[in-house]
């Protein structure tokens, strides 16, 4: 036979050395389903990695971990198994107490989770089992998911529920015994030594303009015109003096971050003895503070500047609703300020002029406001809204901080900024397939970047048009996330090419730190070098407790909205839809609150997604339910443990389509 001489070479088929199939590994972070299963969302931005319950290795929402691919047929249906937890998001968890045979654990809430923590104090762990009060545990070995109980939650204490919510984030509200002695022993005046060193500012009139009950005052302003223009003096608390590094109290501010807002609490970056006394700028007293003054020509563009650390004596403490009724015309109580104020005015005018000719972008989103009572029940929600003084105040620091960053660069000082990148191409690619509904586009190639004066034109076209706040939401989620950076890199959405964060160090690390360089860069330039070492690991690690922070309010936002809409279940309301997913629609009510309305509950037609078109489309009859449409819908079910409000349609038809009034 022919191949006879290749028979010693020869074996059977089973003996064939095959190649090992190449395995695919994978970081990401993992989202949970109530139901148990959960993605990933790779960091190298392709597509999500579904992973079974079976398949988690004691993964948690929010982790950061390492997928293994276990099928990739096709890309959109991958699927996974975690092989390692990178990084817990979460440490401290919210349960009740729940025992098997002799041991104890604590049963998460909205988790499939066990958490053993022991049987240490068992009279107190079967007190707290048979009332079912709940408790914080915090992990502290996570191969045995062993845990101790930081925290034991009283059902009758008011607030408790955002306790719940700062906990879960690993927010602990007192400071350690150790940071709050060392608040204590803080000079509670500056010493006579140390305004000596300063140039004295106690003669001008400065005043501070906030909020009614704002305790924590960083920020003072003072005008007036010259010739061939302005005189503009920001004044900020020199924080930076009385937390020095390698403190206890420098440490906690780091950790911490930033101050933080939920609705019913101010949860501070530093003690109120710092925040609320020797660095605030309180009415009538000697305070420490770091100045930017800026001379400005008649158009309002900054010509020449001065930053340096002086002592001054705030005039008055103005508040938002003084300052907005003297700018309506009312102007007897504050007639001594009125020339500092009227000055204030006219720099505000000018300079809203410059940022809006260099095209900076003016998301006029309203905020929502939630009112509560003394036992913090919601009892209403508004829409803040934004007056003169408000936009004044906002106009002066901007001023202020992209002088000090324009500084800080040209002198070659190390700092952190305040940067915005430009968006990326293919959210600008979504947002254009949305704006083509309404007859806009976004001028944007692969030759050519686009400018923020490209999305601010989109925004003047919607001004006042029924689909404004959905367009204006959805482009603004089109933006990247603003973040601090080591290195400057503009900031996109004020069309700005120097940015940073000068104006809050008594609520922000960023700014302490800023202010702490500027001062080395006086003071001791040899420690400049030494700073500059910590930068980057600091505007990540801030930039990440600053988004810690919005999460914690917008967590304390939904619960509370979520609770004010418990008591108008069953009853119906106009609606718009402001997002259409694969599972239902997104609709928002007029008073600020969103909820869905599930896909199986549109029993009228199979409707199918259509993600090109915003749309949901009915097989059948051809109905379609498209961004931007108004519905009539039934509240159905407000769900406080899920924060998530449940609608149906009301009457099963659009009342009217928005797309067709732009």
């Amino acid at each position: 036979m022919k191949h006879n001489k290749f028979k010693k070479n020869y074996l059977p088929p089973y003996h064939i050395k095959t190649l090992p199939i190449k395995k695919i590994y994978l970081e990401g972070k993992l989202s949970l389903n109530r139901r148990g299963f959960g993605f990933v969302t790779p960091s190298d931005g392709t597509a999500d990695i579904y992973i079974e319950r079976d398949n988690l290795k004691s993964a948690l929402n929010g982790d950061k971990v390492k997928v293994l691919i276990i099928k990739n047929r096709v890309e959109m249906n991958r699927e996974g198994k975690v092989v390692e937890v990178l990084e817990h998001a979460q440490e401290i968890f919210i349960g009740v107490i729940k025992n098997h045979k002799k041991n104890f654990y604590v049963e998460v809430e909205n988790f499939d989770l066990l958490i053993s923590v022991g049987k240490k104090n068992l009279e107190q762990l079967k007190e707290l089992r048979r009332k079912k009060i709940k408790v914080a545990v915090k992990i502290v070995d996570w191969k045995n998911l062993r845990g101790e109980i930081v925290e034991i939650f009283d059902a009758e204490t008011i607030g408790n529920d955002i306790s719940e919510i700062l906990l879960q984030h690993g927010v602990f509200e007192n400071f350690p015994a150790e940071v709050q002695a060392e608040a204590k022993s803080v000079e509670t005046e500056p010493t006579a030594a140390e305004i000596s060193k300063r140039i004295d500012r106690r003669d001008l009139k400065i005043v501070t303009i906030d909020g009614e009950d704002a305790k924590d005052l960083d920020d003072g302003v003072f005008a007036k015109k010259i010739d061939g223009g302005y005189f503009l003096g920001v004044y900020i608390a020199d924080v930076s003096f009385y937390v020095r590094p390698k403190t206890l109290l420098d440490a906690e501010a780091f950790n911490r971050g930033t101050s933080i807002y939920p609705v019913d609490r101010v949860v501070p970056m530093l003690p109120t003895e710092l925040s609320n006394g020797i660095c605030s700028l309180n009415a009538g007293v000697n305070r420490l503070a770091f100045a930017c003054e800026m001379n400005l020509n008649s158009e309002g563009k900054v010509i020449s500047y001065k930053i340096f650390p002086t002592v001054i004596k705030v005039f008055r403490r103005l508040s938002y609703t003084q300052a907005n009724n003297f700018f309506s015309g009312d102007t007897q109580e504050l007639s001594d300020c009125a020339e500092n104020l009227n000055a204030l005015l006219e720099i505000y005018k000018l300079r809203r002029k410059i940022r809006t000719e260099r095209g900076a972008i003016d998301f006029d989103i309203p905020e929502l406001k939630i009112i509560l009572d003394d036992a913090g029940k919601p009892i209403e929600l508004t829409k803040r809204t934004q007056g003169t003084a408000e936009n004044l105040i906002e106009e002066c620091m901007l001023a202020a901080n992209e002088t000090v960053a324009e500084h800080t660069v040209k002198k070659k000082i190390p700092s952190v900024y305040r940067v915005h990148e430009t968006p990326d191409s293919e959210k600008i690619e979504m947002l254009n397939q949305l704006l083509a509904h309404f007859n806009l586009h976004i001028n944007a190639t692969k030759n050519k970047n686009p400018q923020p004066r490209d999305f601010q034109q989109i925004l003047d076209k919607i001004k006042n048009q029924p689909a404004e706040k959905i367009i204006s939401s959805y482009t603004l989620r089109t933006m990247q996330q603003a973040r601090y950076a080591a290195e400057n890199l503009g900031h996109f959405g004020l069309a700005a090419e120097f940015y940073t964060h000068f104006t809050s160090p008594i609520r922000r690390y960023p700014d302490l730190i800023v202010h702490r360089m500027l001062r080395a860069s006086l003071e001791s330039p040899q420690d400049l070098k030494i700073f500059a070492k910590r930068l980057e690991d600091a505007a990540k690690k801030t930039s990440e407790r600053e988004r810690r922070a919005v999460a914690i309010e917008r967590e304390s936002s939904n619960l509370k909205s979520t609770e004010y809409m418990q008591q108008f279940i069953g009853q119906k309301f106009d609606a718009v839809i402001s997002s259409v997913t694969n599972f239902g629609l997104f609709v928002e009510l007029e008073n600020g609150v969103e909820g869905l309305i599930r896909m199986t509950s549109l029993t009228d037609d199979y409707y199918n997604y259509v993600e090109s078109e915003f749309a949901l489309i009915g097989k059948r009859k051809g109905k379609i339910y498209s961004i931007g449409d108004e519905l009539r819908v039934k509240l159905v079910d407000a769900n406080i443990k899920f924060r998530q409000l449940t609608f149906e349609l009301a009457e099963g038809v659009t009342a009217k389509n928005l797309i067709a009034e732009v």
